[in-house]
């Protein structure tokens, strides 16, 4: 059972998940993180250190957000591995927590 990234992420792409992962699954894109299912450990290290809670067990994904669990498998064979922190977007803090973002995730 991996973790999964989830769309209050979109546009704010904090990485501060990113420096408790034991096994460097986490995959950056231009506005959004994802967590490759196949490396993911589910040591449940990531999900408390999201500042945008955008990090859920598989499954305890909230309603209507099932499909990321999918799109993070998908874009996960895209983008490259991220494993160092770095500043969360720039406008991060407007973005966090607004829904319907989707549409904006820029592939």
């Amino acid at each position: 059972m991996a973790f999964v990234v989830t769309e209050n992420c979109i546009k704010c792409k904090f990485t501060d998940c990113v420096d408790v992962c034991p096994v460097d699954c986490f995959h950056s894109g231009p506005n959004f993180m994802v967590i490759d299912p196949t490396e993911c450990i589910d040591c449940t290290l990531c999900e408390p250190e999201c500042p945008a809670h955008a990090i859920f067990a598989e499954d305890e994904l909230p309603a209507g957000q099932e499909h990321f669990a999918q799109l993070n498998a998908e874009l996960s064979l895209l983008w490259p591995t991220v494993t160092t922190v770095s500043p969360a977007l720039a406008d991060a803090d407007e973005w966090n927590g607004k829904p319907n973002k989707l549409e904006l995730l820029e592939r």
